[in-house]
């Protein structure tokens, strides 16, 4: 009997502890109100969030209400299941409700912004009626609010129609007046002015290190600018978050791109070249400098995770010397460090000119079943209430009541003596520097060309990435320079996705969702770049072909 019981009991045990163990979540059982959000927000930003709104809003409201937080990964994956979601949402109501077929034109129109053009609607009027059609209605996938992730993804869900305008523009106006909540700021927007999407607090990139695995590795000193995580003694040892999961991570390679273009239009504009001719070079020589500057760092990797998270924890713990990160999850774990006193050995630093600040926003899913509670959320997030959680001290007055979240609020009057005594970073003041000034007409509409070419050339062939940089490194301290140089002019040429391909037939491709010629091409460029990075690696170990 014991034999005949032992694998089901074991099956359970692996399954069931796990559970039992986890620190659950608040939740309020027989709550008057309820709220559901999609949210790629940790467990920390969930538990004081969702204990703060409780208790704020049974102070205005004399109501209870429960947060049913769905996790479900990083916001590319949120992003994902809202678009899969709102599809099978839309094909109900267009082929049931309204009783008409369905059609790929259909699927591909429904969510298509462009068609407000008049003269793209009149070139597709079964497409621009599709889109009228899922503007003017009322579906909904069950959920209220996406709180959290960059605001490039917000964009797009707005632009789609799946968020929709809440009203907090309306009924706190004097929020929005630019001394508290700016319009935008270091060329980044901070909410969008239809009230689809608010910020709600700060963000910016930088690099994380461990002292301790630098010395291990023959680092000297620490990594000030991004073109240190490229160096040769980093190789195998920086932590990354893979940007086709994390659009953090995409943001901060972007960070990369732009920095390079800012350099170099400096440098053009001091040789007194035409403005023309100046941004006409940065795009194309600024976009290379900044792909060739993230093939390197990517060459350096010792993984690309899915979590944008588990880079802070590996270089907090040894296991990788630095690592890209958003400035709230190096400071964090400094934080958790403190706590355990092991502070010492791992820090953060933002880049000087390396970063701009941009927001994680919230917005009002469309079809919300709970609004008015949703547009309390809203309200409280950006409230002077809501904005202290970010990034007071734990147990200060108004502060949070177990997590330090080491945040910066999106309100500038966080920041004012009287107020700014009681933060985490009292040091930090965002609003301080905008030596950083994003340029969205240059890498903007290359969100997702930068995450795809990322994917296929730099990951998904990753082995032969790093076996050609470290022959060639290899062959640099021999003393054999002209096998290193011979064999770096191979691994850089990067001409195959320089600007022109990435914002031409890349985008292109993409923006289409034209799943066929994705795989096509993704399987081309990697079969392409696998070659090339194997050839730079024999030309190195001095093999001429």
């Amino acid at each position: 009997m014991l034999k005949k019981l032992f694998l089901p009991l074991s099956i359970l045990i692996v399954i069931g502890v796990p559970f039992l163990l986890r620190d659950s979540e608040r939740t309020v059982s027989g709550a008057d109100d309820r709220l559901v959000v999609f949210t790629p927000h940790n467990e920390a930003i969930r538990h004081e969030f969702g204990r703060g709104f409780e208790v704020w809003y049974q102070e205005e409201t004399g109501r209870s209400v429960n947060i049913d937080w769905r996790v479900i990964g990083g916001t590319s994956d949120i992003v994902r299941f809202l678009n899969s979601s709102f599809l099978n949402a839309f094909r109900n109501e267009w082929t049931g409700n309204l009783g008409r077929n369905w059609s790929q034109n259909v699927e591909n129109s429904f969510r298509n912004h462009r068609l407000a053009d008049p003269e793209a609607a009149s070139a597709n009027p079964e497409g621009a009626e599709a889109r009228q059609a899922f503007l003017d209605s009322e579906i909904g996938i069950g959920v209220d609010l996406f709180f959290g992730g960059g605001s490039f993804d917000f964009i797009q869900q707005a632009r789609a129609g799946q968020l929709v305008p809440s009203r907090i523009l309306e009924t706190h106006p004097e929020w929005f007046a630019g001394n508290i909540i700016p319009a935008t700021f270091s060329g980044e927007p901070f909410y969008d002015p239809e009230g689809r999407w608010i910020g709600t607090v700060l963000s910016s990139f930088g690099i994380i290190y461990n002292y301790d695995a630098l010395d291990r590795v023959g680092f000297e000193g620490i990594p000030e600018s991004w073109q240190d995580l490229a160096s040769p003694k980093l190789v195998g040892s920086v932590g990354l978050a893979d940007p086709s999961k994390s659009g953090s991570s995409n943001k901060a390679f972007e960070m990369i791109i732009q920095r390079e273009m800012q350099l170099l239009e400096t440098e053009l504009l001091g040789q007194g070249l035409a403005p023309e001719v100046v941004d006409q070079r940065v795009r194309e020589e600024g976009w290379l400098a900044g792909m060739q500057l993230i093939q390197k760092i990517a060459a350096n990797a010792r993984y690309f995770t899915d979590s944008a998270t588990k880079p802070s924890l590996d270089v907090s713990q040894g296991d990788c010397a630095a690592g890209m990160s958003i400035d709230f999850y190096g400071r964090f774990q400094q934080e958790i460090l403190g706590m355990r006193g092991g502070e010492g050995r791992f820090a953060y630093l933002t880049p000087a000119g390396g970063s701009t600040v941009s927001v994680d926003p919230v917005g009002l899913i469309r079809g919300a079943p709970n609004r008015e509670v949703a547009e309390r959320f809203i309200e409280f997030v950006l409230s002077i209430e809501g904005q202290k959680l970010w990034d007071f001290r734990v147990g200060t007055e108004g502060g949070p009541s177990r997590y330090a979240l080491r945040r910066l609020p999106i309100r500038k009057d966080i920041y004012l003596d009287g107020v700014n005594e009681y933060r985490s970073d009292p040091e930090v003041f965002p609003y301080d520097d905008e030596s950083f000034i994003y340029r969205p007409e240059w890498t903007g509409a290359l969100f997702q060309p930068m995450r795809f070419i990322i994917k296929t050339v730099f990951i998904d062939i990753h082995d032969d990435l790093q076996n050609a940089w470290t022959a060639i490194n290899v062959a640099r301290e021999a003393g054999r320079e002209e096998d290193a140089a011979a064999a770096e002019r191979i691994f850089s040429d990067l001409s195959a996705i320089d600007y022109n391909a990435a914002s031409g037939t890349i985008n292109s491709i993409l923006r289409d969702q034209n799943s066929l010629l994705e795989v096509e091409l993704s399987k081309e460029l990697s079969v392409s770049f696998r070659e090339q990075f194997r050839a730079a690696a024999r030309r190195a170990r001095g093999i001429t072909d």
